[in-house]
């Protein structure tokens, strides 16, 4: 129910951005900031009142919090030195803050440590999309021999011989305590469904508090949801469509084109959502731009031009200084 709905909200938000005029931020008459429209920005942005969670494994406050110490237990790894947190620090916007996190090897992985917030609603994972649950996604990082090295047989034996994880996890799988595979997978992919960004400035201003932004802020805004085109893949609560596109970066990781098909033709990856986005620099899949600025200015013609281009994508967008600071403003509103 949820996921359907989140994809129909960013579907109006794209016919919205390509189809009608932006709406005027200030009032003529008087210069001030005025709310926006209620009936029409809340439709688009306007938060869920409850989490998602599949019929088979429902998000209860005991799978939560055991989740959540198994998202720190370093047990998880083949060394037992790393854990989920080693890529995905709370601190660090649940991200890294690297261009790629390093591996057991010391080298760089292949793509950014994307953040973690709001994934409840999320149709797919990883920059290409190739996982389809949170329990699929959490099992490859616990796996993969460079990041962290597990392997299940031995994970499962080091946590039955915890008697306060067995009894943790009997309190949180009544009908099948025992420690398992997918009992641990089920457990940690209900802590990341339980990652909601907070309530913002943002949210209130579409609330109706008129005074909850900056006149800078709404002026970002506006172009956020005008004339820079950002709400065409940027749309719904999450500010993502959770689609895939080419936006021209220079790369010969060819992303979801691959599991597709397409090879490098399209160069396409998943819309990050942008709830926090502040926290979790650098920036795309691989990490290459540093900071907000560049992602403008990557955006404002600094993008490759080819004809695998996503058509939402505006050809010919030129940013002043102030319009880039104006929307800086806007997105740490977020």
């Amino acid at each position: 129910m949820f996921k359907v709905w989140d994809r129909t909200l960013a579907g109006l938000a794209c016919l919205i951005a390509t189809t009608l005029p932006p709406f005027s931020i200030l009032s003529a008459q008087s210069g001030s900031p005025s709310p926006p429209p209620a009936q029409l920005w809340q439709s688009i942005f306007a938060r869920p009142d409850t989490i998602p969670a599949p019929a088979d494994n429902p998000l209860t406050k005991a799978k939560v919090a055991l989740g959540r110490r198994l998202y720190f237990d370093s047990r998880l790894s083949g060394d037992g030195t790393r854990s989920c947190a080693t890529c995905h620090a709370p601190q660090k916007g649940y991200s890294d803050r690297r261009p790629q996190p390093l591996g057991r090897d010391g080298l760089p992985l292949k793509r950014n440590a994307p953040a973690l917030w709001n994934l409840a609603w999320a149709p797919h994972f990883y920059w290409d999309g190739r996982a389809a649950t949170l329990e699929d996604q959490a099992r490859v990082p616990i796996e993969h021999p460079r990041e962290m090295g597990g392997d299940f047989a031995i994970i499962v034996r080091r946590l039955r011989r915890d008697t306060a994880m067995q009894a943790a996890f009997a309190a949180a799988f009544s009908r099948s305590p025992k420690i398992s595979e997918a009992t641990i997978l089920a457990a940690i992919a209900s802590y990341e469904r339980s990652l909601v960004s907070p309530v913002t400035r943002f949210d209130r201003w579409i609330g109706g508090e008129a005074s909850a932004l900056t006149k800078q802020e709404q002026r970002g805004f506006q172009l956020f949801t005008g004339r820079a085109g950002c709400l065409a893949c940027h749309g719904g609560w999450r500010f993502t469509d959770d689609k895939f596109h080419d936006i021209g970066l220079a790369t010969d990781d060819p992303g979801r084109s691959a599991i597709d098909g397409g090879a490098l033709k399209a160069r396409r990856f998943k819309t990050p959502g942008l709830r926090s986005v502040y926290l979790s620099a650098p920036y795309m899949h691989d990490g290459s731009k540093k900071s907000l600025d560049d992602v403008l200015a990557h955006y404002a013609g600094g993008f490759e031009k080819r004809q695998s281009l996503a058509p939402s994508l505006v050809k010919d967008l030129r940013l002043s200084t102030q319009e880039r600071a104006e929307l800086i403003a806007f997105l740490k509103t977020l």
